[in-house]
C-alpha cells in the first residue's frame, strides 16, 4: 500500500476514535457507492453524521475544507442520497469535516468542522 494510502487510513482511524471519544457510534468506514465514498458515518442521538477526513502531516498543506473541492462535494452529494435510501435514514443528516494533522506514531492534532454545506 502506498504511503499516503497508510497515512490516510490511520487519520480515519484517528478520527474514528475522537468521534467515540464523544460520543458517537461509528456506523461504516470507508461506505462506498460504486466509486464514490463516505469516510464515516456515525450517529450521535438522533443525528446521522458523514464525515470526510483529511489527513495531513504538515499544517502548511491545503487547508482540509478547502480540499473538499467542488467534484468532491458532487460525489460526496451523491453517495449521500445513496447511503440515505439504502438504509432508510430517517435522522436528520450532518456532513462533517475532521482535519487530522500529524504523521502515523504521532500524537495528531485533530480539528472537527461540524455542519459543513455541501448541499
Amino acid at each position: 500500500m502506498a504511503q499516503h494510502n497508510e497515512t490516510g487510513k490511520w487519520g480515519e482511524g484517528m478520527a474514528a476514535a475522537y468521534l467515540q471519544e464523544k460520543g458517537y457510534v461509528i456506523l461504516e468506514h470507508d461506505w462506498r457507492s460504486g466509486h464514490r465514498d463516505i469516510d464515516l458515518v456515525a450517529r450521535k442521538d438522533d443525528l446521522t453524521v458523514f464525515v470526510e477526513v483529511k489527513t495531513r502531516a504538515d499544517e502548511r498543506l491545503v487547508e482540509a475544507v478547502k480540499a473538499v473541492d467542488y467534484q468532491k462535494r458532487q460525489n460526496l452529494r451523491k453517495a449521500i442520497n445513496s447511503y440515505v435510501k439504502m438504509h432508510e435514514v430517517d435522522t436528520d443528516i450532518r456532513f462533517d469535516v475532521i482535519a487530522v494533522i500529524g504523521t502515523p506514531g504521532s500524537m495528531p492534532r485533530i480539528e472537527h468542522l461540524e455542519d459543513v454545506w455541501i448541499f
